[in-house]
């Protein structure tokens, strides 16, 4: 199975780089999520994923203060929709990440997380076949 049939419809949850921390985790509570991507325009700008948030709380933030653009990862790697989910696993175990923005011709399809992945590879029917 390819990455496509992950995002195919679903989208990002994204914001603009100037959100603040609190207004990113009140969207990632609402809707679900562990990460949403960072946009400038129409670029992708990065990742702030609850990793994130975490480690500017332990630093003392104030998350109503500080600022999505400050916390992201920045210029994240990205993955073709055509990219085997078993080739996305390997990379996310031999990374430690736990969320992939999937992009084709400099568009955002959608981020995917350690979940999806291990619903295909480990869920109902799950191996992986295409």
């Amino acid at each position: 199975m390819k990455l496509r049939a992950l995002v195919d419809g679903t989208g990002a949850e994204v914001c603009g780089p100037e959100v603040t921390l609190q207004q990113a985790a009140t969207t990632m509570e609402e809707r679900g999520v562990g990460s949403i991507a960072i946009v400038d325009g129409h670029r992708l700008a990065g990742i702030l994923t609850e990793r994130d948030i975490v480690k500017a709380a332990a630093a003392g933030s104030d998350p109503a203060k500080e600022i999505a653009r400050d916390w992201m990862t920045a210029d994240p790697d990205t993955f073709s929709p055509e990219v085997d989910v078993r080739e996305a696993a390997m990379w996310m175990l031999e990374t430690g990440y736990r969320h992939l923005p999937v992009v084709e011709s400099g568009e955002l399809l959608g981020v995917i997380s350690v979940r999806d992945v291990l619903w295909v590879l480990a869920g109902p029917g799950g191996g992986g076949a295409d």
